[in-house]
């Protein structure tokens, strides 16, 4: 038995945790004698020894195989994502940059590793005023100095067991045999057709014939298993000042436009000496405690740990926990997080008084039984909280309250405060150590600013974009020159007794936070499986006027919700109506984990186990 329900409270209690074996010293990373075994695409998987979910059934499998080789969770994730910037390179690359949460079994510690791409040093605070947003994005100013190889690098040599050149392996694979083109990967080139065109690298690779790859044909990149097999060689060095270095800089400086293209591509401000001083960073992750769970998240310059945990402590405030209640949570901590979140080097974050049980209970005093005017004002994290009178519980239904559904789910969605590029992706990992690893990776837009480095096989980030374009003075979030634009990456990590218990992520821009608290609260709160939890239809409240919605949460929710003063408006696509991608495990005890992906949304994730369950109790909800 994974928990109970307790009815009165709405929580669940769930069963202790079976302490992991002590980590064991690993084996030597060794061939694979399942490398052919036959994987179906399925969203839900239980069993033992190790477990991933992605959104790709390629990059589950490359990271499988590690785990199967005697790898850690940290070498699986690597080689993930590695192999997420072959099959989903609209999304994840080795030009982009990420966030990665992971808890280490033999110190029973949460780290983080900041892989965040950071401003080239020429830029200024007033680089983007002016700029139309979609003109900013297809050019070389957007791009950011990459911070993903050097995350790889940091996060191998801290807590991996294998070389980066062996974590590429997986990758180079899949790059040169190919995969098998899916809608979504069809879609996401068609929608990005138009710009493409404009660049003479990108539409040799992702236009072949000057339409996008049909659904069903083989799609192989050589250029690209070539450049991770040099970088394997190599090493990080090759990008942070070597020639792979020198060949994107002098993209970003003089893109490749296609002849007789009429678009005006502005050409960026890094150097080389830019990609040299680049640095991944280790950093202290976020912690709240909520229902007795203690959840660790990204700090900033990641706005994922601090605004999802501020929420929790918001909701744990008042008397009732019900979607009401979760909207107006997320609205308040969404102001805290737009006032007062940027790069830690640059602004003064005031992390501990926005995760402080006193500043939340000073905020949750201002949640009613009807949706506050819109906006709400950012609050005072100052130390100085003072009394208020307990919230009346909302006049909510019980179906509103408890939130208990088990739709549909994936997503996009730009948020109307400000563009942010939604195609980022997130992997779970574990092992049979016990090690778990939650790893946001992305390159932004779909398709990043849409220029492919020639013959390197990879698209460059437009992650520059991400800041604050003013003019907007004392905006914790303004570009300056080698700062890390803020983030809504999320990846968490819950412990129970000091033990794994959940780990989640999602991408979606600013809907990455939504996503995640609605995870988390579906599960620990209103008691639905992990499955349950994720494939639940979503809504995503960000201090805007309108609360966007996927369909299936309006037509559940909407009139009620409506009655409390909500404005409810249909999710914005591509893909329509959709909000996250999820990704999550669930750690059920005596060793048995439970791995989890999108059952639809993004089409669908996989989940895959080292081995299998006999009877896996969740395969009925995928």
């Amino acid at each position: 038995m994974r928990g109970v329900v307790v009815a009165s409270l709405g929580l669940v209690t769930l069963t202790s945790l079976v302490a992991p074996p002590a980590q064991a010293a690993q084996e030597h990373f060794r061939p694979d004698d399942s490398a052919r075994e036959p994987y179906v695409k399925k969203p839900v998987a239980e069993g033992y020894g190790g477990a991933v979910a992605t959104v790709d059934l390629d990059a589950s499998r490359a990271a499988l195989k590690v785990l199967k080789q005697g790898g850690n969770a940290m070498d699986a994730a690597v080689a993930g994502a590695a192999t997420l910037g072959v099959t989903e390179p609209y999304s994840a690359g080795l030009a982009g940059g990420g966030f990665l949460v992971y808890y280490d079994a033999r110190t029973r510690r949460v780290s983080t590793i900041d892989g965040r791409e950071t401003a080239p040093k020429a830029m200024t605070s007033t680089v983007f005023e002016g700029i139309p947003f979609g003109d900013a994005v297809t050019s070389g100013l957007s791009a950011g100095v990459p911070g993903s190889v050097a995350q790889w690098d940091l996060a191998l040599r801290r807590f991996g067991t294998i070389s980066l050149r062996q974590a590429l392996r997986p990758a180079i694979d899949t790059a040169r045999d190919g995969f098998v083109v899916d809608q979504t990967f069809h879609d996401q080139t068609e929608q990005n057709a138009a710009r493409f065109k404009d660049f003479t690298s990108t539409s040799a690779l992702y236009l072949p014939g000057g339409q996008p790859p049909p659904v069903g044909s083989v799609f192989r990149n050589p250029d690209l298993a070539r450049t991770y097999g040099e970088l394997g060689r190599r090493g990080p060095a090759w990008l942070y000042g070597g020639a792979l270095g020198r060949e994107i800089v002098a993209t970003v400086k003089k893109p490749p436009i296609t002849p007789g293209s009429t678009r005006v591509v502005r050409p960026g401000l890094m150097e080389l000496s830019d990609l040299t001083a680049y640095r991944a960073l280790e950093r202290q992750p976020t912690k709240i405690t909520y229902r007795g769970l203690d959840v660790y998240g990204m700090a900033p310059p990641s706005s994922g740990g601090s605004t999802v945990g501020e929420a929790l402590n918001i909701l744990e405030a008042l008397p009732r926990v019900g979607l009401h209640e979760y909207l107006e949570a997320s609205r308040l901590s969404f102001a805290d997080r737009n006032a007062f979140v940027g790069d830690p080097a640059y602004v003064n974050v005031p992390l501990e008084g926005l995760l402080s049980d006193g500043f939340a209970k000073e905020r949750a005093c201002l949640i009613a039984p009807v949706a506050m005017p819109h906006p709400a004002a950012p609050g005072s994290p100052d130390g100085a909280y003072g009394p208020c009178a307990p919230p009346s519980p909302s006049p909510s239904s019980d179906a509103v309250d408890k939130g208990v559904d088990k739709g549909v789910d994936k997503g996009v969605d730009k948020g109307a405060e400000k563009p942010e590029g939604p195609e980022t992706t997130h992997l779970v990992v574990s092992d049979r150590w016990g090690d778990v690893a939650a790893y946001n990776i992305t390159i932004e837009q779909t398709g990043g600013n849409g220029i492919v480095v020639p013959g390197r096989g990879f698209l460059l980030n437009n992650e520059m974009t991400d800041f604050t374009f003013g003019p907007a003075p004392g905006d914790p979030n303004l570009p300056a020159p080698g700062k890390r634009p803020r983030s809504s990456m999320a990846p968490t990590i819950v412990l129970k007794d000091g033990r794994p218990l959940l780990a989640v992520g999602s991408p979606g821009g600013a809907t990455i936070i939504t996503t995640v608290l609605q995870v988390l609260l579906n599960r620990v709160e209103f008691g639905m499986s992990l499955p349950e939890a994720i494939a639940a239809p979503r809504a995503s409240q960000r201090n805007t006027a309108a609360t966007q919605a996927e369909p299936a949460f309006i037509d559940r929710y909407g009139a009620r919700l409506t009655a409390l003063g909500h404005t409810l408006t249909p999710a914005p696509g591509p893909p329509a109506g959709e909000i996250g991608a999820a990704t999550g495990l669930e750690f059920l005890g005596h060793g048995k984990v439970q791995a989890v992906a999108e059952p639809t949304r993004r089409g669908g994730g996989s989940a895959l186990v080292v081995i299998p369950a006999p009877s896996p109790t969740a395969a009925a909800t995928g």
